[in-house]
């Protein structure tokens, strides 16, 4: 045994996975609180339902000569954002919860916010708030779950980390919409 200090011992993991087999993947080794880590990925579910729908708005609505390049980020990150909610749906079944797809709700459960936007220029903006919303809450999330639940933490810095690229997007997109504006004046 002491060639593998940190491994308990092989039988007692053989008992511990006899028991409570009902409960799947969430083995006696889980020390989060398992409700509340479900109550918080339902949250980060329903930012990513509410950041996938505002994309497809901003894809559908974008026009203008310079709309063609946004519209295409925007149409990409409605599907990474989508993958993203799959992610977490698939998670919370794992640990015994019930993804929360209930349109009703839904708003107030999302840390973003959906706002539609006028203008390619504002779309842009809103889509960059929201990114930066789930950076910084996301962040907090992975690290609230540290060593708790690494599988979720794990999904969601896989999640933040895409979060990031498209913050970073859109920032050179709003570069690019106002340094066209600015030579357009």
């Amino acid at each position: 045994m002491s060639q593998q200090p940190f491994l308990t011992d092989v039988k007692t993991l053989r008992e511990r996975a006899r028991q409570h087999i009902e409960q799947g993947a969430v083995t006696e080794g889980y020390t989060a609180d398992r409700e509340n880590v479900i109550n918080i990925l339902n949250e980060a579910l329903a930012t990513e339902i509410v950041c996938t729908l505002r994309y497809k708005r901003h894809y559908y609505m974008a026009d203008g000569l310079s709309a063609s390049i946004a519209k295409q980020e925007f149409l990409e990150h409605a599907q990474q954002e989508q993958q993203h909610a799959d992610w977490l749906a698939e998670r919370i079944v794992q640990l015994g919860g019930a993804p929360n797809f209930s349109p009703e709700g839904l708003q107030s459960r999302s840390h973003a916010e959906y706002v539609e936007g006028d203008s390619l220029k504002e779309m842009i903006k809103e889509d960059l708030i929201a990114e930066r919303i789930a950076i910084d809450s996301y962040r907090e999330i992975a690290t609230y779950l540290g060593d708790k639940d690494p599988t979720s933490r794990r999904i969601m810095e896989d999640i933040l980390a895409q979060e990031e690229e498209h913050a970073d997007d859109m920032a050179g997109l709003l570069e690019g919409i106002e340094r066209l504006h600015t030579n357009d004046a």
